[in-house]
């Protein structure tokens, strides 16, 4: 594969968050806090390790150099925040236009790689992506080819599919397939370079479903993107299945098919009129029951007792760091304190104060532990326990295992207490506990617990996998920002009818 004639200049930039609408504001510590690189740091952060920005952005590099192709990576800027609430426009609009002002000082470019996860909203915009995407294009003119990878929970808006030439969605969840994605995106960038031109057909599903329907091992979702990937012809370039991310709460809420054909319009629409039939036939798999904190703590209790029963591992999914959740609600703690549950490991319960209050007491102190005096909200109530400070880290760790794979983590100032039979990692950064090593950092074996508890809503079972199979992984039902019981929430911009919140909702196929 060849790109011919001169080295190809290739602009490289990323924004990175997943918006739940119902969490609070993301403002610009966010993105300071996790990733924020600018020009020749993002080179230099990729030459480490342990880089700390997204996957996808090594992917892509990697691919081209290993392609041998003649080029010029031009890096613009690269910054990402942990899932949360809206973006605060002002920040937005100042970052879009310090990458504006990035991009047209590079000109001329070949090309552009855009890495962004797709689920964005801003404090007054439904489509900050798609604003971004519009940007480039504005700046770099039609002929060159703007390609963009996206999370899988991306909500698509048209304008996002008309300003990109390619938009290609990871097909792994929990995600693993970053790079992957990535290294496509380079590949379909030289066709495009050789004369390869991309017609691509969309398809919004009046579709909305809870974030735990939407693994790819198995159920409706993952039937979808098999069939995309096992009816690809030597005339499709991508086959995108996108969950949605229906926290967002928008108008470009919706199951999504977006396949990319090599000049032949109507073999995507053919496809993607396939997959997208298949989900809205399948469409009641999109439901799922969880299990009641009551039996949840019964069989923890019963655990604790009975080292013949197998170890189980509790999804806290209501208050997932990683779809928005601020990690510290304590109605799991608690229920299992009250009960007296024995060889229980629970991670990761974000609170400054308690990190805090652990430090100045010191390792071996008993303590009170006085949860969420700082951080009281709606779902995140007051807690006290009887606790003793086993040990103190600074959070700093390297991924071991899932999403965050050999990439450089922190959660700050964090403690490990010890509440009657539970221990407990306390941090001050908000992470979902996806990754062993939040645990194994405090020298704890997750082979010897009864039962674990993680605030997650999927990624941990690529994380802890290697320790619980999937009949192991109970999904407990408790009050959250991230509640899969999607009845609790006031949806107010979906495009409804939708299902399954509206169980009448209908489609008639493709309008095209």
């Amino acid at each position: 594969m060849s790109a011919g004639g001169n080295p190809k200049r290739i602009a490289i930039l990323s924004i990175h968050l997943e918006s739940n609408s119902f969490a609070p504001v993301c403002d610009e510590a966010a993105f300071r806090e996790l990733c924020y690189l600018a020009g020749d740091e993002i080179l230099a952060d990729l030459e480490n390790d342990n880089p700390t920005q997204p996957a996808e952005v090594g992917g892509f590099v990697s691919e081209m150099n290993r392609l041998g192709v003649a080029w010029v990576p031009v890096p613009i800027l690269v910054t990402a925040a942990e899932p949360g609430g809206p973006v605060d426009h002002a920040f937005f609009s100042a970052t879009l236009a310090e990458m504006e002002r990035r991009l047209t000082g590079a000109m001329p470019l070949d090309g552009v790689y855009a890495s962004l996860h797709g689920a964005m909203i801003s404090t007054e915009s439904d489509d900050p992506d798609g604003e971004l995407l519009a940007m480039i294009r504005r700046v770099v003119g039609v002929d060159a080819p703007l390609i963009a990878t996206l999370d899988l929970h991306a909500n698509i808006s048209e304008r996002m599919v008309a300003e990109a030439d390619i938009l290609v969605a990871y097909r792994t969840n929990p995600h693993i397939d970053q790079e992957a994605r990535a290294a496509e995106a380079a590949r379909l960038m030289l066709e495009m370079f050789d004369g390869m031109r991309p017609e691509t057909a969309f398809i919004r599903l009046p579709i909305c479903a809870p974030t735990t329907t939407l693994l790819t091992a198995e159920g409706a979702y993952a039937d979808m993107i098999d069939l995309g990937q096992k009816a690809k012809t030597g005339a499709i370039a991508n086959v995108s299945a996108v969950a949605g991310f229906i926290y967002g709460n928008s108008v470009h809420n919706g199951i999504s098919v977006i396949v990319t054909a090599r000049g032949d319009l109507a073999a995507a629409r053919s496809l993607s009129a396939d997959v997208a039939a298949l989900g809205w036939n399948e469409r009641e798999r999109f439901q799922k029951p969880v299990t009641s904190l009551e039996d949840a703590v019964e069989m923890a209790v019963a655990n604790g007792r009975d080292p013949s029963r197998p170890a189980l591992i509790f999804a806290d999914s209501a208050d997932n760091p990683g779809g928005g959740g601020r990690g510290n609600t304590a109605w799991i703690l608690q229920a299992l304190v009250d009960a007296g549950a024995e060889d229980v490991l629970f991670g990761n319960f974000i609170d400054p104060a308690l990190v805090r209050a652990a430090q100045e007491a010191g390792e071996g102190a008993a303590i009170t532990a006085r949860f969420n005096t700082e951080t009281e909200s709606e779902f995140s109530k007051p807690f006290e326990a009887d606790a003793r400070v086993l040990k103190l880290s600074d959070g700093v760790c390297v991924g071991r295992r899932g999403i965050w794979k050999d990439r450089a983590i922190t959660l700050g100032p964090s403690a490990l207490l010890e509440l009657g039979g539970i221990r407990v990692v306390v941090a001050t950064m908000r992470k979902q506990c996806a990754d062993p090593v939040f645990f194994e950092m405090f020298g704890l074996d997750i082979a010897d617990a009864r039962t674990v508890v993680v605030k997650s809503r999927g990624h941990f079972r690529a994380g802890f996998d290697e320790f619980f199979t999937s009949e192991q992984v109970i999904e407990v039902d408790a009050p959250g920002l991230t509640s899969p019981v999607l009845s609790r929430f006031d949806f107010n911009n979906l495009p409804r009818p939708v299902f399954p919140l509206d169980q009448d909702a209908t489609w008639d196929g493709p309008g095209w």
